[in-house]
């Protein structure tokens, strides 16, 4: 199939999709080696965008959700492809927004009865004491749509008024957006990969550790910048079921399509809370959770994992079913 990955390489945004250019060559790579036709396509305007439509590519493959054009104007990729009558992978624009918006994310969730943790919303200045806080210390504070652990660090975890003030009015100046205020869950942390193919989900879950910095583990930015975290299987039976039934019952309330990866927090008392959902998963070889996950939890490789991802936007594009699903992944764990 002829195939163009689509992504921007402005480093304004606060969402990065695949990850860094590199990511979109791994991809490319893995396309070429399972005989397909492929190339990274760098869209700035409107002209790149009509310039892929002229070349009609079977499939797109949508390394990033949208492009900002010199007017400030958003442009959403699966809107503009869909339009085209173009195939693309992943989700469509009205899910994609649960991506860029934890907030929203988290009311659709919590609206389907999903556990979910407590949180709300501030700006600089709204609440003028302790006492007003809807929700009591700890707390733990970031950026309502952000990505890659942009803004968390040691400071998010807050336990006082003063340090609360200090933190909101740091991330506001920053990102000049409402600030995400959750409930501190401090137990142990997963992320749960999961790809829609062959009219099945397999779901394939991993615990993330971060290295601790000041007595506690927090998974900001440096970490992930750093690659110190530690990815590993899960071994509790209970704990695997737990995770994988939010993980299943999100990805379906959220209309999520072909891929993503639902994030996943324990509280004190060992229940597991949906935090929020990636449907533009990091795709960089070697270090993103998402190809990670599938190598370490199910054995499944890079090239087979890009294989899966984008059977969807095939099936779509030919209304035909190729079954890419072998004996292999019997040891994964399905979701009807």
């Amino acid at each position: 199939m002829k195939i163009e990955i689509i992504t921007n390489l402005n480093d304004n945004l606060k969402e990065t999709g695949f990850g860094p250019f590199q990511a979109c060559e791994n991809v490319k790579q893995s396309l070429l080696r399972i005989d397909h036709s492929a190339i990274v396509t760098v869209c700035n305007n409107l002209s790149d965008l009509d310039g892929v439509v002229k070349r009609k590519p079977d499939i797109v493959v949508l390394a990033v959700k949208y492009v900002v054009i010199e007017s400030g104007e958003f442009i959403w990729l699966s809107d503009f492809f869909d339009k085209h009558n173009i195939s693309f992978t992943g989700s469509t624009r009205e899910t994609l927004q649960y991506d860029s918006n934890k907030i929203l994310g988290k009311e659709r969730v919590s609206a389907k009865n999903i556990p979910t943790g407590k949180y709300f919303t501030t700006i600089p200045n709204q609440y003028k004491h302790a006492e007003e806080l809807p929700l009591a210390f700890p707390l733990f504070l970031k950026p309502s749509d952000s990505a890659n652990g942009n803004g968390i660090d040691t400071m998010s975890l807050v336990h006082e008024f003063s340090e609360y003030k200090t933190k909101v009015s740091t991330l506001y100046e920053e990102y000049m957006q409402p600030i995400l205020v959750e409930e501190y869950l401090e137990g142990l942390e997963f992320t749960v990969s999961i790809i829609e193919s062959g009219g099945r989900l397999i779901a394939i879950p991993i615990e993330i550790i971060p290295p601790k910095e000041d007595g506690i583990r927090i998974l900001g930015s440096k970490v992930k910048t750093e690659n110190s975290e530690i990815l590993s299987r899960i071994f509790d039976s209970k704990t695997l079921r737990m995770i994988l039934e939010i993980a299943e019952k999100s990805f379906k309330a959220l209309g999520i399509r072909d891929f993503g990866r639902i994030d996943i927090k324990m509280d004190k008392h060992g229940n597991c809370k949906f935090m929020e959902a990636n449907l533009v998963p990091g795709l960089k070889k070697g270090s993103s959770y998402f190809p990670r996950a599938c190598k370490i939890a199910a054995d499944i490789k890079y090239d087979e994992l890009i294989c899966l991802m984008i059977q969807g936007a095939i099936d779509r594009s030919q209304n035909i079913n190729i079954n890419i699903i072998g004996n292999k992944y019997e040891d994964t764990v399905e979701l009807s």
